[in-house]
């Protein structure tokens, strides 16, 4: 999955000239000079993901562009923190994706100084939920439960779905993709953002999201050795 060279590997889809050739060379060069020296987490995240994948069933990549470190980034994201309807068929007919995460209030207010969240107050407190998969993981590994959530701790919900905002409603009442942020004790929104490429005129979602199963489910995640 990782050889030194890297692992991408371009294919020209119709007529093949030279200039489409060099021009499919420098991508793949460039996009294997990426992976392999310039985005850290790939080959540790990887690692990760395909030794959590056979535990848990379902696992997840979430690759977008970050702007703090300029350039994109491919993280882990575990089964547990990617929520979608277990109806849903697959990532792409989902019609909410919420990807949960914690992040110290230190970092959290780094990010609302910058203008990334808005810069409101903030409530902190602990979050009580059951998780089956992580109580089963935590003992597989050996370790305790988590702790409650400290003080210092915020779980944020960003919430990749379709929704109608006061002021930027369809002309035709159609919903349109944004990524919501809510800060999940305070029930705080963050942050709204347009999730569609501003020159498409079908304004349609921008995935961030890669599904990896290890077994086939009954609904839409997969099946692990834990089941």
């Amino acid at each position: 999955l990782l050889p030194p060279g890297g692992p991408v590997n371009t294919e020209i889809v119709g007529e093949i000239t030279p200039p489409v050739e060099e021009q499919a060379k420098r991508v793949k060069d460039y996009m294997n000079y990426q992976i392999t020296h310039v985005m850290k987490e790939y080959d540790p995240d990887m690692d990760q993901l395909l030794f959590y994948l056979p535990l848990a069933g379902s696992a997840f990549k979430k690759c977008y562009y970050d702007a703090g470190l300029g350039r994109p980034v491919s993280k882990f994201v575990a089964g547990e923190d990617c929520v979608v309807n277990y109806m849903a068929s697959s990532l792409e007919d989902a019609i909410r994706i919420t990807h949960s995460t914690k992040v110290d209030s230190n970092t959290l207010r780094k990010q609302q100084v910058n203008g990334f969240y808005r810069d409101v107050p903030l409530t902190s407190g602990s979050v009580s939920t059951t998780n089956e998969v992580k109580n089963k993981v935590n003992e597989l590994e050996g370790v305790t439960p988590e702790t409650p959530q400290q003080d210092d701790e915020h779980t944020l919900l960003e919430m990749h779905v379709e929704v109608d905002v006061p002021g930027f409603e369809d002309e035709n009442g159609i919903k349109l993709p944004y990524i919501v942020t809510i800060d999940h004790y305070s029930s705080t929104v963050l942050s709204i953002r347009r999730n569609w490429n501003q020159n498409d005129p079908s304004r349609k979602r921008i995935d961030y999201f890669i599904h990896y199963k290890f077994l086939p489910g009954l609904g839409f995640y997969g099946f692990g050795l834990i089941h």
